[in-house]
Formats: C-alpha cells, structure tokens, sequence
C-alpha cells in the first residue's frame, strides 16, 4: 500500500474530496483559495473552478450540478460547459444561509448520506469557539440542526447499511457513533467508539469501506488511518509524504482507489522542507470496495 502523487498542487488547505461517478472525475477543494479541483484519472488531467468564495465541501446532484456547504451556507452551483476558470456569478445559487449571522464561521466537512440528504458542518475560523453546527439539508429544502457546540466539524461517514453515521469534531480526537434514522433524517445520541491518540495527529476527514472500517486523515500526522469502529482498535497507519493529511474518498470504477487530500497550512519553513508534498493530491489502491460518494436528492 504505497501512495501515488497525482498532482502536487501545493493546496493551502486540500479538503473535501468526493469521486463524481458520472462523470468519472475526482472533485475536491483547496478552501482557503476557493478553488474546485477537477481530476480525471483517464487521462492524469486536472483543472481549476475558482468560486470566488471558500467552499467547505461538495457534493453531486442531478443534471451535472454540485451542492457546496460554502462560507456561511448552501448553495447550488451549475457547472459551466467547462469547468476551469472563473465560475460565473449566476452559475450560483443559494440554497440557505443558517450562518450568516456568524461572520467568524464557515462551513467545514460535508457529505451526502446513502438515502441522498446532504449533512454539512461548521467551524470557527479562528478555532477559539464552539460555535459549530452539524446540519442536514433535505431534498425538499428542510434544514434540520443535527448537533451543536462544535469546535471544528470534520470527517462523516456511514455503516454498510447507513444505520450508524460517525462523526468527527476534531479538537476532541474522538470519532463518535449515532444512531442514524434515513427516513427521518435524524440521529441519537452520541457514543464514543475510538479515541485518538495525541501521538497520532488529529483526526480530519473520513470515509468507510464495505468490511465497516473508516479510513482517517491525520492532520499533523503524516499519515492515513485505519479504524475498527466497534473494537476502536487501530488496525494499521498509511504514512504520506505530506505532513497534514486532510481527507480521503474512494472512486474508480471498481472503488477501490483511495483518494486522499492535503494541507500546507500551518506548516513552517522546516516543515515544508521535510515534507515538500504537503497540498498535493494522492491516490492509494487499496484490497477493499469503499462507500461511494453518494448523490444529494434521493430521498
């Protein structure tokens, strides 16, 4: 299990990464610079969409659009004829903006989970507050709050048969299990299932295989992460040539390619210097098929 550069996009903040199975391409985000990344594996190509603003997450949606979780709220974006460039203003359309009473805040991590609701939380930007959300917003515009007093919300994935979501706030290195309820859209209460070690890094993004392992990237680390949420053992540890691991998804035709993100935030002269391919962009074929990258509007 040796991971390949792809790009070494030298991404201040790589996150967000979701394979695009219509499209065959890999999308992902380098957040503070408010671009969206558009990889085709076919042929090792990549460019660029610039948002104008910073988008925290993305998701597919029907007639080729995105779904971003983006500075202070939801928006629908239509993909031009191509996407590389600037993105035109009214290619953007917002969906709902819980936040926009918190200049501090944006939204962070987001997925779609498997029956097609999109959940996507908020951070403070400053990460001084637990001023952070988790909210869920349905195909028919219902926007539920899910949980509150966040400080960084991060990675999200589910079990195999989308009963179980776990989640990541990542100030706590904890990884907690809810209850999840697809016809509602609602969760229980939380329950910690693995807690990370300080040694380890800190837990970001995330996703999930079919034998119910999630995969973590370790900001700080160096290092992708293997976990068995019900033992809340480490089952092994993936190192990477970039200090700040981001996040992870799996595509390709068979889902068996381990997409993973990174950062070069936060990264000093000496850090740079030992690990130059910090903000690139990575891919690991693994043994194992892992969750897709669920589309918003199946519900």
């Amino acid at each position: 299990m040796q991971p390949e550069l792809l790009l070494d996009a030298r991404a201040s903040l790589g996150e967000g990464p979701a394979w695009h199975a219509r499209r065959k391409q890999l999308l992902w985000l380098d957040i503070l610079a408010g671009k969206i990344h558009f990889y085709t594996p076919k042929n090792g190509e990549g460019s660029t969409l610039e948002v104008g603003m910073r988008p925290g997450c993305l998701v597919p949606a029907p007639s080729n659009d995105l779904l971003l979780g983006v500075e202070h709220g939801f928006a629908r974006l239509r993909l031009p004829a191509v996407a590389d460039g600037a993105l035109p203003a009214e290619n953007l359309t917002w969906l709902a903006q819980p936040e926009a009473h918190l200049p501090h805040n944006r939204f962070n991590d987001g997925k779609c989970a498997p029956e097609g609701r999109f959940l996507a939380g908020t951070m403070d930007t400053r990460e001084q507050d637990a001023s952070g959300t988790l909210y869920s917003l349905a195909p028919d515009g219902r926007l539920q709050t899910l949980k509150t007093g966040l400080k960084i919300s991060n990675g999200l994935a589910w079990s195999a048969d989308g009963r179980t979501l776990y989640h990541i706030d990542t100030p706590t290195r904890q990884i907690v299990a809810h209850d999840y309820d697809p016809v509602r859209g609602q969760i229980g209460a939380p329950r910690i299932v693995i807690r990370v070690p300080a040694a380890l890094g800190w837990p970001d993004g995330m996703t999930s295989d079919n034998r119910g392992n999630l995969w973590v990237g370790m900001w700080g680390g160096a290092a992708l992460t293997v976990w068995n949420p019900i033992s809340g053992k480490l089952l092994k540890s993936v190192a990477l040539p970039a200090k700040n691991v981001t996040s992870c998804a799996f595509g390709g035709d068979s889902l068996n390619e381990l997409y993973i993100t990174s950062a070069r935030q936060g990264l000093s002269p000496v850090e740079l210097n030992a690990y130059p391919l910090s903000g690139g962009l990575f891919r690991l074929k693994t043994a194992v098929e892992g969750a897709p990258t669920w589309e918003f509007g199946r519900v």
